[in-house]
């Protein structure tokens, strides 16, 4: 899907796609596949792919370090993504994009095609972030 979107990757990038199943063991339904780009203390980027109807499940991002949180923007390249942000949806098509603040409930949800899209971020600790679901693991 990153290939038919343009998005050229390293060999390194390309052996370094995680996928999740976030614990779920349902990866076609609740999952996420990505790539990173950059992880510093200051910025991160990553490509998140998404199979057709694929959610990402309901979480946030919490204050760490003495920072608010991860605030990250969401750009759609590929097919559409439909977000929920505190119970608002927003529907991005390719090159639309959304901000999410630090400590917000938000979860996506690819279309019918799929999806593609590009996250710009504070730094990125995954491992901090709060689910709704008490039986996800990341």
């Amino acid at each position: 899907m990153l290939e038919e979107a343009g998005i050229a990757l390293t060999p390194g990038e390309r052996a370094a796609i995680e996928v999740t199943d976030f614990g779920l063991g349902s990866l076609e339904e609740t999952g996420l596949q990505l790539v990173v780009y950059v992880n510093t203390e200051r910025v991160c980027a990553k490509e998140l792919v998404l199979f057709p109807r694929q959610t990402c499940p309901e979480h946030r991002h919490p204050p760490f370090g003495g920072t608010p949180g991860k605030e990250e923007t969401f750009r759609c390249r590929t097919g559409t993504v439909h977000l929920n942000v505190d119970g608002e949806e927003v529907v991005l098509q390719p090159g639309e994009q959304h901000t999410i603040p630090p400590d917000t409930l938000h979860w996506f949800r690819a279309g019918d095609e799929g999806a593609v899209v590009s996250e710009f971020s504070t730094q990125s600790r995954d491992e901090l972030d709060v689910f709704t679901d008490p039986r996800i693991v990341r």
